[in-house]
């Protein structure tokens, strides 16, 4: 058996990162999320294949090799059985990517969601924002249409990034309506985060020394309205609060936000950030992985899965980065006058011909098949929108 130069090295890098994994792990989730990248599947058996023809071994030998990475220690044979700890990577994994971040960069955009996978699986996921795509570095993978509580999930899942981003960065946690709870907001503050929860419009809400209690329907009572101020809100379970309002044009509904930063430190439009990690799950379906094709039915192998899949996008994301974040101008220089891209006015803001991901995707090919050394260039995350500066942006 020959191993291919590029996935040693990519399995070098992978240790790097991952240094406490044993050997055969770290191989293993090396191997996993290189064949992701060049099948643009999370399949077992054309990875098998595809890895099989790269090395010259027989399939079914590297197929039993990738599955036992995923298996439970009960599933595997021999007497000194392990089994990978997916949660021991959440932490590494948030400062891999705090690492390819430009130097100087202080400020950081989370997002927690859950998503479902049919009736299957829930999963309850933590993401890095960036570039229109979200780094998924904490999930636990729950079994579909089950009930149960959530929020223990959701407290395991925070408290392993307790000290991995400096105390001296600004870091924004991003949730939808569906998952607000005054828990949720004070165990984020508590982290030294801040929360940008969005509110149902059902509660209530007072400002400093005032009595009555006030519909959040009112703060905001038509489009093109904007408010933000200290509040308190929710006579069950109160939180004192920023509360950041904006109802834009075209909406039918406002943006409601709770937050603990001041009404002049935040913006409610940094909430908007919290769409990407809906682009996202593109990206770990039809556009990258084929997640949603998964034969696994046991949610612990899924979370192993779901490692591997956050290794391959950080790699596409890394790479991708360079060329999204300066994209060609379009060339109509050589078009006739009347062609509709010379009538049109040039936007101010250039759109994206193709996501950051699969720019990365394109971009790894290309070198791989050139013979050219893995790379991981930084990071550049985009600014966040609105006026105010985050805190501790560098500025200069």
């Amino acid at each position: 058996m020959r191993h291919h130069p590029q996935l040693l090295e990519w399995t070098r890098i992978v240790r790097r990162h991952l240094p406490h994994l044993s050997r055969a792990q770290a191989r293993g989730l090396a191997t996993w999320s290189f064949g992701m990248v060049w099948t643009r599947s999370s399949s077992l058996t054309q990875i098998a294949t595809f890895i099989a023809q790269l090395n010259g071994e027989k399939p079914n030998t590297v197929r039993n090799r990738l599955r036992e990475w995923y298996q439970n220690a009960a599933a595997k044979s021999g007497t000194q059985r392990t089994e990978l700890n997916v949660r021991s990577c959440f932490a590494p994994l948030l400062q891999w990517v705090l690492s390819l971040l430009p130097s100087g960069t202080t400020t950081l955009a989370l997002a927690l969601d859950a998503t479902s996978l049919g009736q299957k699986f829930t999963i309850l996921t933590i993401s890095v924002l960036y570039r229109s795509c979200a780094i998924p570095v904490g999930w636990k993978v729950l079994p579909g249409c089950v009930k149960g509580a959530w929020k223990p999930e959701w407290q395991s899942l925070l408290a392993a990034f307790d000290g991995v981003v400096p105390p001296t960065w600004t870091v924004i946690v991003c949730a939808d309506r569906g998952l607000y709870g005054d828990w949720l907001y004070e165990h984020i503050v508590s982290l030294g985060w801040h929360p940008l929860l969005r509110l149902n419009h059902q509660g209530t809400f007072r400002t400093p020394g005032q009595k009555v209690w006030q519909p959040l329907t009112n703060v905001v009572p038509q489009p093109g309205t904007n408010w933000a101020g200290v509040v308190q809100c929710f006579k069950t379970n109160p939180i004192h609060c920023t509360l950041l309002a904006r109802w834009a044009h075209g909406y039918t509904a406002p943006w409601l936000i709770a937050t603990d930063l001041s009404p002049h430190q935040a913006d409610c439009l940094w909430y908007g950030l919290r769409c990407w990690i809906e682009c996202s799950y593109r990206d770990i379906k039809s556009d990258g992985w084929q997640w949603q094709k998964t034969r696994l039915t046991d949610p612990q192998r899924a979370e192993r899965h779901w490692l591997a899949m956050a290794i391959a996008t950080i790699w596409l994301l890394s790479v991708g980065s360079s060329s999204d974040a300066d994209p060609p101008a379009p060339n109509t220089t050589e078009m006739p006058d009347h062609h509709q891209a010379n009538s049109v006015a040039s936007p101010s803001k250039r759109l994206r011909g193709m996501s950051c991901f699969l720019m990365g995707l394109l971009k790894i090919l290309a070198d791989l098949l050139n013979g050219q050394p893995i790379r991981m260039p930084s990071l550049l995350p985009q600014p966040w929108p609105g006026h105010p500066t985050p805190l501790g942006l560098n500025t200069s």
